[in-house]
């Protein structure tokens, strides 16, 4: 197949994905951005009352100085009171997302770590107590117009404004937080993931010769974990520099050990340690960044578990089916497998092994048909998605599903005993039982 499609990894994007991991990140940047703000808003607020007092506008000034102590009320209501609301809030919304992760899958508690809007309801609640806590200590005993340094007006307004801002953002954060415990919302939000990594990847050509014979391995040093993503941009100029290909080994969601070979050189000597010093990324658990099966994991993970004796939901493992199938649809003439990222010549320097076809088809489809025994919902919607790829797919990546449309029938004979059922267990639906 063609290049067509290719786009060159941006260096940032690993950093940009780990940063929204994390829950630090932001509420940090916002103390940040609350002293600067602070700080400017004192320097208005004393050019204000320099100005006035050189002017001898002092009737304006006093009342100006009426205002102030009048919103210091409220400031220090603010203050004393925005602790408490964060720590009854974010309280609640720890239970929700408790709650969620018990009846879909503990997966889901990352839609909580990386949502936005999580985020910056956080930033905004401890922003607005900072700066509080800021406007208090800029008030002063002197109420003589004349005597006065800083009147702190400008201040005031601004956490009045941030008090607004938070009371509205409470409002969407609750909103949000509550979507989060909804079988719809939660897949849909996967889904969207998924499709969003799959815009994202690089679609390289499939059926290139080779990188050539294998002359080095680096070995993996740093500590055991999943492999979340790599530093594609990193690689590629290491390789370019050392002018040899690297091949990624292990693929992305893979579990690795420390001595375990991660890269594999063709063409030369293994580019410097420093070139290679923060390529690859291990942590605890799988993200979605580059992982192109980690969305399809977690759909089929919510439908076992809907499917599991303890929950019967069988309604919910159709949803989960009806953005399977969208996700399946979507790579359906897409090139899957190996990417070939280059440099800006235009040569190949990374070799990144992904998943096939066929790999997609087994990870969406083998567990959940072995659980749709009884269930004549999930039987009749699984049998109605594998009609519907059978109609979108290319001829040569028909077999697989072929293969599960068999084995669906098998295990719905073996399983049914009374014909009339089988046969309404196997009526395709796109609603299951509609």
């Amino acid at each position: 197949m063609s290049d067509r499609g290719y786009r060159r990894p941006r260096p940032l994007s690993p950093l940009r994905e780990h940063l929204r991991d994390t829950f630090w990140f932001a509420p940090t940047m916002g103390f940040v951005c609350v002293f600067v703000l602070w700080l400017v808003a004192t320097e208005l607020d004393d050019a204000l009352v320099r100005l006035l007092q050189r002017e001898e506008a002092y009737d304006e000034l006093g009342e100006l100085i009426a205002f102030s102590q009048d919103a210091k009320t409220i400031v220090t209501t603010i203050s004393s009171a925005m602790m408490t609301f964060i720590g009854v809030v974010f309280s609640i919304s720890l239970v929700a997302v408790q709650m969620a992760s018990g009846q879909l899958t503990p997966r889901v508690v990352r839609i909580f770590v990386r949502s936005r809007i999580s985020k910056l309801t956080l930033t905004v609640f401890l922003a607005t107590f900072l700066f509080s806590l800021l406007v208090l200590s800029s008030y002063e005993s002197e109420s003589d117009p004349r005597r006065v340094v800083s009147v702190p007006l400008v201040q005031s307004l601004l956490i009045l404004v941030m008090l607004g801002l938070s009371l509205l953002l409470f409002v969407v954060y609750v909103s949000a937080t509550l979507r989060l415990m909804q079988v719809g919302p939660v897949v849909d939000r996967i889904a969207r993931d998924s499709l969003r990594v799959l815009g994202r990847m690089p679609r390289g050509p499939r059926g290139e010769d080779g990188p050539g014979p294998e002359t080095a391995r680096v070995m993996h040093e740093g500590r055991a974990g999943v492999l979340r993503d790599v530093n594609t941009a990193r690689l590629v100029r290491a390789a370019r520099r050392q002018d040899v290909v690297l091949r990624l080994i292990p693929r992305i969601g893979d579990f690795v050990v420390p001595g375990t070979p991660v890269l594999a050189v063709h063409g030369g000597a293994v580019p410097p340690p420093h070139r290679l010093r923060y390529t690859v990324s291990v942590s605890v658990e799988r993200t979605l960044h580059q992982d192109l099966a980690f969305g399809l994991r977690q759909l089929a993970d919510i439908a076992l578990r809907a499917l599991s004796t303890s929950v019967n939901d069988p309604t919910t493992a159709v949803q989960c089916l009806d953005r399977i199938v969208q996700f399946l649809a979507a790579v359906a003439h897409l090139p899957l497998g190996a990417v070939h990222h280059r440099d800006r010549d235009g040569r190949v320097r990374l070799v990144q092994d992904g998943p096939e076809w066929d790999d997609l088809v087994d990870l969406a489809f083998e567990e959940i048909r072995w659980c749709v025994a009884g269930s004549p919902q999930v039987s009749r919607r699984l049998m109605a998605g594998l009609d519907d790829l059978l109609l979108l797919v290319p001829e040569d990546r028909k077999k697989s599903l072929v293969r599960h449309r068999a084995l669906l029938v098998q295990t719905v004979e073996r399983t049914v005993p009374v014909t009339a059922d089988r046969a309404f267990a196997l009526l395709p639906d796109r609603q299951g039982i509609g």
